[in-house]
């Protein structure tokens, strides 16, 4: 398993993935409001800005938010000025970490993201010192319990996906990031749920955590993850199971 996927399932699991709604709500409202800004305020002529209201409305957030977020976007409303920054870095454990943040003050960003890694043994390193083990895919990952990998296989193939894989908790879907949409509305048109569908970053190898390392790392991960101005964490570890139970 790919080291998102056990990120995300980890925090799924723990049932603190975006548990607070206004964290969520924050984190939806400002990349609708990056989506709009550089890829402007059309839904259907801007995928990025299609997932990001189609997130908006599964996490059930008004319609009158979403639309202003679009609108201070595309500049019909003032509002604040958001800058991406993606930071790299080392977890205790040697586990390579990426750091997606949006953000009204890059100086808050860079200080909390830096004390994180500071305060739990890791490194925060130079851009590029770990984004090369990592490529941007589309990632879609679909409940066990409600289809077969067979099944899934099939959709997916013929869609245009790369990859299908599957454990006990997730089968997931690898796209390039040009075919995500339609590999998707294959999908959608079968009626199939998904767990997740994003564009992430995949990482091309994993790191092995043991049971002195992995505790460490996952509270630098819980730490990253309910910083204000993160987005997303991505990571390339793996914990052997027997060290995930004790955790």
């Amino acid at each position: 398993m790919s080291g998102h996927n056990k990120w995300s399932t980890i925090k799924h699991k723990k049932g603190a993935a975006d548990a607070k709604r206004g964290k969520l709500f924050s984190r939806v409202i400002k990349e609708i409001t990056v989506a709009a800004r550089d890829g402007g305020g059309d839904v259907d002529g801007n995928p990025r800005l299609r997932s990001a209201v189609l997130a908006a409305k599964a996490a059930n957030m008004p319609k009158d938010n979403i639309e202003r977020a679009i609108k201070k976007g595309t500049g019909e409303l003032d509002g604040e000025t958001y800058e991406e920054i993606t930071y790299e870095g080392y977890a205790p454990g040697g586990a390579a970490v990426l750091v997606q943040c949006v953000t009204d003050n890059k100086n808050r960003a860079a200080s909390e993201v830096r004390h994180a890694f500071s305060k739990f043994g890791g490194n925060l390193g130079e851009p590029g010192s770990v984004s090369w083990m990592f490529a941007k895919k589309g990632l879609i990952t679909i409940d066990p319990s409600t289809t077969t990998e067979d099944a899934v296989m099939e959709i997916a193939l013929d869609a245009g996906a790369e990859d299908v894989s599957s454990d006990e908790d997730a089968i997931t879907v690898t796209t390039s990031t040009a075919d995500f949409e339609s590999v998707k509305e294959a999908f959608q048109a079968k009626g199939l749920a998904f767990q997740e569908a994003e564009i992430s970053m995949v990482a091309s190898t994993v790191t092995l955590l043991d049971a002195k390392t992995a505790p460490t790392t996952m509270k630098l991960m819980d730490w990253l993850d309910e910083l204000d101005d993160v987005q997303k964490v991505w990571t390339n570890f793996d914990i052997p199971d027997e060290v995930l139970k004790g955790l």
